[in-house]
């Protein structure tokens, strides 16, 4: 090991032609340089420089050892540019996240992710529709379901639940629904399911083991379970809302519950899904460990 940064200081004063250059090149004292060419001397036993006040010249000696200096120099370097390599890409993420509940949860915490870890190159994609499959657009897919597909590993985030809400000026104008059945005369809003084009035209609730399927008259339907609240809170109807969106709402009194005696059947089911074979990837987990310690309370503990 010591041969090897003697050999790597006489490379230095070969190519720079001083002692000085050599040891900034290093990053270490000229006397350091200094003691490393003599004891390269030493060991080989014969001078390999010869200097003056003016110039640094190879002897005979010098320039036979010159090229097995540059060579292992040239390896080092080759080394570090490979680790460097692979210590930046251990430091990029690619993350997919689907464009309603992963716009919603995730990319708000986005800064907040870099200024924890600042040297982390991060790309974020909001997605339409969610690929099938991991493929080379991303790394990281955050998702309302877990994908269908055997090279892949999904980590749930959370199952907040699902609550029907309304302004108190719109259950004032149309009334309180009593039962299920009830809200068939009111406009419902809700968010299709994951890869839906249409949301189902009934809404299973529960109640104590009983069951009852109702069907609705939707009156929005989106991708976006920011506009259903929105648009609930705007007083347009019933919003079919998870519990974390309407928390505020319902605390400062500017939603209420809807059927508060019953709970909506589905669940929404929040995952983030990468290929298997990345498990072991520092990237990725940074990124779900900081996912699972800021995401996961704020849906009230419900989850993983």
């Amino acid at each position: 090991m010591r041969l090897a940064s003697e050999m790597a200081a006489f490379a230095q004063v070969c190519e720079l032609k001083s002692f000085t250059a050599a040891a900034r090149a290093l990053g270490v004292p000229k006397v350091a340089v200094s003691r490393a060419i003599v004891s390269l001397e030493r060991r080989l036993g014969t001078r390999l420089l010869t200097r003056t006040t003016r110039r640094v010249a190879l002897t005979p000696a010098g320039a036979l050892l010159h090229p097995h200096c540059q060579r292992l120099l040239a390896e080092v370097d080759a080394v570090r540019a490979r680790f460097a390599s692979a210590a930046a890409a251990e430091h990029r993420l690619r993350v997919a996240v689907d464009a309603g509940y992963g716009r919603l949860l995730v990319t708000p915490l986005v800064p907040r992710f870099l200024a924890s870890y600042p040297n982390f190159e991060l790309q974020v994609a909001v997605l339409d529709a969610l690929p099938d499959a991991p493929g080379e657009q991303w790394d990281l897919l955050v998702c309302n379901g877990a994908a269908e597909h055997p090279g892949l590993t999904c980590t749930p985030l959370g199952s907040p639940p699902l609550l029907l809400c309304a302004t108190p000026a719109y259950l004032a104008h149309r009334g309180h629904p009593r039962t299920p059945a009830d809200l068939h005369r009111h406009s419902v809003l809700r968010t299709l399911p994951p890869h839906a084009t249409a949301a189902p035209a009934t809404l299973r609730l529960r109640r104590d083991g009983e069951e009852q399927e109702v069907r609705l008259r939707p009156g929005l339907q989106v991708n976006d379970p920011a506009l259903v609240h929105s648009s609930a809170a705007a007083g347009l109807g019933v919003g079919v809302l998870p519990e974390f969106l309407c928390r505020q709402g319902l605390a400062m009194g500017k939603l209420e519950r809807v059927l508060p005696d019953w709970s909506v059947a589905e669940t929404l089911r929040l995952h983030a899904v990468h290929a298997a074979q990345r498990s072991g990837s520092a990237a990725i987990r940074q990124f779900l460990e900081f996912l699972l310690a800021n995401m996961v309370p704020v849906l009230g503990g419900a989850g993983s």
